[in-house]
């Protein structure tokens, strides 16, 4: 595989942001074979008898220590996890590893009140369903009727009764709601996940995708805050691993002195391959065979 199939630009832009050396080792991420994982889906079944029917079907795999719920088997297994029941019935979910951390480190507890400000196709949202023992209250926002149907399919599939779909653009919801917990996974350039084996990339991948998506991202974490009740948190997410779209727009609503950040701690997460942020508690991982580029950030909103 050759580098020349990245963007330029995109790798000029790492170097200046993490050196020569790191950006190589991000090109290397882009440039592996990743493993598939997927989590059990904990409404409907448990952990233990999903690995017992991963042994009879003779399927190895493997664990994280931050998630009991996520396991990871050879890429080149896909189609035999499809093709398997527990998957027809909804009882576990294909996500890469780096997606499940948002939810978890969000923590969505039984009987608040949560929005999933951009939920499609819906993997974090019916996690938080699950993490919740499904009885969280859920309201799940998208606005592109196409995913708002993807959504809502997984949300059946995964038997995700506590959620409520608003097909809504997040940045146009009223004022007076207020929810104890968001999770603003935003829509962004896609730099941490890369796929270099697309030929069209440097036509959808571009500098005025990279402006677009910070101009959305700094409206919706704007209304984040808005509705986010004082005292309580919120996850914001990205799967780029660009400062521009990570710390940039975390420090602009910092600087207004309503929020902070809560230090992501988690146990088992010294095995998650990371890179440098400039804000501390804040996390970005490097894409490597395992997991793809992303940035999360948990932020406690002080004040109205």
């Amino acid at each position: 595989m050759e580098e020349k199939r990245i963007p330029e630009f995109l790798i000029q832009m790492l170097q200046k942001q993490y050196g020569d050396e790191l950006t190589q080792k991000i090109i290397e991420g882009y440039q592996t074979k990743r493993k598939v994982t997927f989590r059990v889906n904990t409404i409907k079944n448990n952990i233990e008898n999903i690995s017992k029917i991963l042994k009879e079907n003779k399927i190895d795999f493997e664990k994280v220590g931050w998630s009991p719920e996520a396991f990871i088997v050879s890429y080149d297994l896909e189609k035999r996890i499809r093709e398997l029941d527990m998957y027809d019935r909804g009882e576990i979910y294909m996500q890469s590893l780096s997606s499940m951390l948002p939810p978890i480190i969000l923590d969505p507890q039984e009987k608040s009140d949560i929005l999933d400000m951009a939920a499609a196709p819906g993997g974090k949202t019916t996690q938080m369903a699950a993490l919740s023992n499904n009885k969280a209250n859920i309201t799940a926002c998208e606005m592109n009727e196409i995913r708002e149907k993807r959504l809502r399919y997984n949300l059946e599939k995964q038997g995700a009764t506590s959620v409520f779909i608003m097909k809504k653009d997040a940045r146009r919801l009223d004022d007076f709601l207020s929810f104890d917990q968001i999770l603003l996974d935003s829509p962004c350039s896609g730099s941490g996940t890369i796929n270099i084996e697309n030929e069209n990339l440097d036509k959808y991948f571009t500098i005025t995708l990279i402006q677009k998506c910070i101009k959305s991202q700094t409206e919706l974490l704007k209304k984040a805050i808005k509705l986010l009740k004082p005292g309580k948190e919120m996850v914001y997410s990205t799967c780029s691993i660009l400062k521009e779209e990570n710390e940039e727009i975390v420090e602009k609503i910092l600087k207004e002195n309503k929020t902070e950040i809560v230090p992501i701690s988690l146990e088992g997460m010294e095995e998650i391959p990371t890179l440098p942020t400039s804000i501390e508690g804040t996390l970005c991982i490097c894409p490597n065979e395992y997991y793809e580029g992303f940035y999360v950030a948990k932020i406690r909103k002080i004040s109205n």
